[in-house]
């Protein structure tokens, strides 16, 4: 399942109802901690960063133990969450799964899994910022700590001729420090450098931090792992303090 952006009022409906149903709780410890409220005397099993397998398979395992759990993941699960690792988790194992949102008259030897949409951090930084993803748009993470820079270089370079806006994901790191001016400089490439630039931090949530300014004068400091930046395209304008990308009906039909 996934949270929305920031805490337990940003939950779906159907969210809230998973959280209330489970007998377990499974996640990273900070997002676990978001919706504390509503897992009180639950089995909590919480854990910190890089144990994003180990979180999986002790979900799957109890799961696959007969029992209903919760697997929690912040923003969409289907968006750089759990969804995905899950899914490969049991394909390697060999663990048959079926929608659990579906009825299902002998499943005893399926694995039922149901996964619940959330709020995407760049759906919360948009509209905290206007709305810069009213056209098309693409999100690149600049974590090589999955994918290998010279991948992430070639998806930079590619959305950035295709003229996209992009969402662009942990964007600077202590370990990375010079990711963000590495993409920033293929970015240039193709841009103009009065470009239009959101950065929003921890969108949604306690600090909530939302910063315009351009691609040329963006300041890696005002950015670390727990902001998302939306780039503009060359259509993008900022207006009375709102970033916002045409989609082109003024264009077609006038005003």
């Amino acid at each position: 399942m996934s949270l929305g952006p920031g805490s337990a009022e940003h939950l779906t409906p159907r969210a809230a109802e998973a959280l209330h149903e489970a007998e377990v709780v499974v996640g990273y410890k900070t997002y676990v901690g978001l919706v504390a409220g509503l897992v009180q005397g639950k089995d909590i099993r919480a854990s910190g960063m890089r144990k994003e397998i180990d979180r999986c398979r002790e979900a799957l395992d109890l799961a696959l133990q007969g029992r209903r759990v919760a697997l929690v993941s912040g923003g969409d699960a289907g968006i750089y969450g759990m969804a995905g690792l899950v899914f490969d988790l049991c394909r390697a194992h060999g663990v048959t799964v079926r929608d659990g949102r579906e009825d299902a008259k002998d499943s005893s030897d399926v694995l039922p899994v149901e996964v619940i949409p959330g709020v995407a951090a760049f759906n919360a930084a948009a509209s905290l910022l206007g709305a810069p993803l009213m056209h098309d748009f693409a999100a690149v993470s600049l974590s090589d700590h999955l994918t290998p820079w010279k991948i992430i270089e070639r998806r930079l370079e590619a959305a950035a001729e295709a003229d996209f806006v992009i969402a662009i994901y942990n964007p600077r790191s202590a370990t990375r420090p010079d990711g963000l001016d590495r993409a920033r400089s293929i970015l240039l490439r193709h841009r103009p450098g009065d470009t239009p630039v959101g950065v929003v931090h921890k969108a949604m949530r306690d600090g909530q931090r939302c910063l315009l300014t351009t691609l040329e004068g963006l300041d890696p400091e005002d950015v670390d792992m727990q902001t998302v930046l939306l780039v503009g395209n060359s259509h993008t304008y900022v207006w009375n303090g709102w970033m916002v990308t045409p989609r082109g009906y003024l264009d077609k039909y006038g005003t």
